[in-house]
């Protein structure tokens, strides 16, 4: 067991430091690119080989201890690592869909100057979470929990010589240090007070921290707060309110990267960490309602934000930013095997989407390549390049000039508008490879892309029979069976669900009407094609769409197994407690009849296809593109201006936070710098050049003045010999 654990573990951290090191040291391997992402696959896919031989071949939870990491007075950490039913779960999905990002990033990152750079970050980060998913203890868990921050940081801003990029990486990196001190404190608490109470006892691994004597230790007070401090950990790499501004900045770094931490990795940390602590948790009913509660405002703050966004890696980004609300929903209610389940269904079709969403880009940047050499756009420094920045952001403006939400200038004026010279778009800025206003009419240019695409679209549009159906309205039915069993918040959350259900249904459906369905919409259409990309990029979405279809029946709801005769849910007998599993889950009293469960399966089907439904028949935004905004726009009403604007979010941290920093820096800290820290250092200096100008007098040049030094020397020194 010791072996199979290592080799899940090394050949990620070993590859990392191969290929950093050959590209650092031997420019020449630099070139061979097939090479380097070929080895970072087998990196990551001799892992997903061994955790599958573990998975099938599991029998009881095992921990493997290799060395001690510290140790002081009492404390010791050691380096241990637990295979149980949770951790070889996430295991297989950090892994499987890992593997085939990493194919998938082969073709994508094809030809870029730092490809060798890129596979050693992504073999990194891949080690540093199954760190997290593995750990025995807490400071193990915390140790790939920072790993995976670092990580992030890094691929987030791989193209750092974008100042944007750069800001992005810092955003994220400085956002989850705030939850990462939420979650030490808990730790700290968690040691004192285990420790206060049973002398000798460790209380951070698991083993000792879920015993039910040390679980009696927190019934009260103490476990809400550290339970608190936990989710305000998770907040931050999980991206929840009020910590999930980073998330979306995030979108600059490479697309893969956004399909591995931000669909199936690093983001839902925070939810393997309220699994792994569920026990835990459930001795904390306010601290449970606080974290449902947030979870659905999350949702459903961020499927409005989706509503609005024009560039195509911002609607997934606010997409996972509300789903992972759903898994917190779910948390929240006491589901937490449901949250987990979300976790892997979500991870399948975000994963293919996010993919599917690189795919259109790598074939726009061919179309803004073509039209660059045509003379039909400017290029990114050349004549007549607008002074918007080449990104979406003014794109997703609505009420700046060209911006989504600008319907009063009639369309064909702007149309017939010339940009000063250049090829018209159909808004006002630089042509933008990710916005899918220049999209349109791709599905017959990109077969593979487009199926993959609309696959997963209807998984997270929640249509029956697809997995995101089957993970979602288990969220529902638990967050509905909560309320039945008498708690208000129940209702709350399980009202905003169907909400946000509704609204994810239609925000998606939008996406891929926008971008596959209808006229292209790019200048030059009838000569300007793209074209589908490379296999090595379209196998993964082929896979991931198929998982998007299957993945949903590992869960299937009580009732159709018990009306059907269907196996039980497999998932639910594989990590629930009640069964042997890991993972605890609140137990109800009052629980809904089989024909209510019923009529709610038929509600969250009917929600789904309304959704879906009133996207393509409805606002028909195939055939009229963009100018179906405006149904957005009348639907959300009063809504649609903060949504676009992202609930201004960014601007109040600018006042709350950044600003009066920056501000008081600048009044305070500079003068100090600049009189006190400066004015030492020059101080010092003045008086050095002071002295030194004064001794430099006795440095005449002149032989007869050093004679006579010479002689006065002699002279003090046979004085001293003779009074001495």
């Amino acid at each position: 067991m010791e072996l199979l654990v290592r080799l899940i573990l090394l050949p990620p951290l070993l590859m990392a430091a191969f290929n950093g090191m050959m590209g650092l040291f031997a420019p020449g391997y630099r070139k061979q690119e097939w090479v380097v992402g070929g080895l970072a696959l087998v990196a990551v896919a001799v892992p997903f080989a061994v955790t599958c031989a573990l998975f099938f071949g599991f029998e009881a939870p095992y921990v493997v201890r290799y060395f001690t990491w510290l140790t002081a007075g009492d404390l010791q950490v050691d380096f241990a690592y637990r295979i149980d039913q949770l951790s070889l779960l996430m295991t297989l999905v950090v892994t499987g869909v890992g593997s085939l990002i990493h194919l998938y990033s082969i073709g994508y990152m094809k030809g870029d100057p730092g490809f060798w750079r890129f596979f050693a970050y992504l073999n990194l980060f891949i080690f540093a979470m199954l760190n997290l998913v593995l750990a025995e203890n807490l400071p193990v868990l915390f140790l790939g929990w920072e790993g995976v921050g670092l990580c992030s940081y890094l691929l987030i801003g791989f193209w750092y010589t974008d100042l944007k990029n750069s800001a992005a990486a810092n955003k994220a990196f400085i956002v989850n240090r705030i939850g990462d001190f939420a979650f030490l404190l808990a730790m700290f608490i968690v040691f004192q007070t285990v420790t206060a109470a049973r002398p000798g006892a460790f209380g951070l691994d698991f083993t000792t921290l879920l015993a039910p004597e040390t679980l009696a230790l927190f019934d009260g007070p103490v476990g809400f707060w550290v339970c608190l401090l936990f989710f305000i950990g998770a907040t931050g790499k999980s991206a929840q309110i009020p910590l999930f501004v980073w998330l979306p900045d995030a979108m600059a770094g490479p697309t893969p990267v956004s399909a591995l931490i931000h669909a199936a990795t690093m983001v839902t940390s925070g939810l393997y960490l309220l699994a792994r602590l569920s026990a835990l948790v459930l001795l904390a009913p306010g601290a449970m309602q606080i974290i449902a509660v947030v979870g659905a405002l999350t949702a459903i703050m961020a499927a409005t934000v989706a509503m609005t966004q024009n560039d195509i890696k911002k609607v997934l980004a606010y997409s996972t930013v509300s789903q992972l609300g759903y898994m917190f929903l779910a948390a929240g209610v006491g589901a937490y095997f449901v949250a987990i389940f979300h976790v892997m269904t979500h991870a399948f079709f975000k994963a293919c989407l996010f993919l599917g969403s690189g795919s259109v880009i790598h074939s726009m940047h061919h179309v803004e390549h073509e039209l660059e050499h045509k003379g039909l756009i400017p290029g990114p420094h050349g004549p007549g390049t607008h002074d918007t920045p080449l990104d979406s952001e003014a794109a997703n403006d609505p009420f700046k000039e060209g911006g989504a939400g600008a319907f009063e200038e009639d369309a064909k004026a702007r149309q017939a508008r010339p940009a000063r010279g250049y090829a018209t778009l159909p808004y006002d800025g630089p042509f933008d490879a990710q916005d899918m206003r220049t999209m349109g009419g791709l599905k017959r240019y990109m077969p593979s892309t487009r199926w993959t695409f609309l696959i997963a679209t209807l998984a997270i549009a929640g249509i029956p029979g697809l997995a995101g159906f089957f993970s979602k309205d288990e969220i529902l039915f638990k967050a509905f069976e909560y309320g039945y069993d008498g708690h208000l918040v129940g209702w709350i959350v399980w009202i905003v669900g169907l909400v946000t259900a509704l609204l994810t249904a239609i925000y998606m459906t939008r996406a891929y009407l926008l971008t596959f369905e209808g006229d292209p919409r790019w200048p030059d259409a009838l000569d300007t094609h793209p074209h589908e990309s490379p296999w090595t990029m379209t196998v993964p979405l082929w896979v991931l769409a198929g998982l998007s279809v299957v993945g949903g029946f590992l869960g299937l709801p009580p009732v159709i197994t018990e009306t059907f005769g269907l196996p039980d849910s497999w998932i639910h007998h594989w990590l629930g407690q009640a069964y042997g599993g890991p993972v605890a889950e609140l137990i109800h009293e009052d629980l809904p009849t089989a024909f209510t469960t019923w009529m709610l399966l038929g509600v969250g089907a009917l929600i789904a296809i309304a959704g879906v439904a009133f996207a393509w028949v409805g606002l028909r935004f195939g055939p009229r593109g963009p100018e179906a905004d405006r149904g957005i726009r009348r639907l959300m009403g009063f809504l649609y201006r903060p949504a676009s604007r992202k609930w201004y979010w960014d601007e109040a941290y600018d006042a709350a936070v950044v600003d009066p920093i920056v501000e008081g820096s600048r009044k305070g800290l500079a003068p100090f710098d600049k009189k006190g820290v400066d004015g030492a250092v020059m101080g010092m200096a003045g008086s050095i050049r002071e002295s030194a100008s004064r001794l430099r007098r006795l440095q005449t040049g002149v032989v007869q003045t050093y004679a006579f030094a010479v002689v006065l020397g002699v002279l003090g020194v046979v004085a001293l010999l003779l009074f001495t």
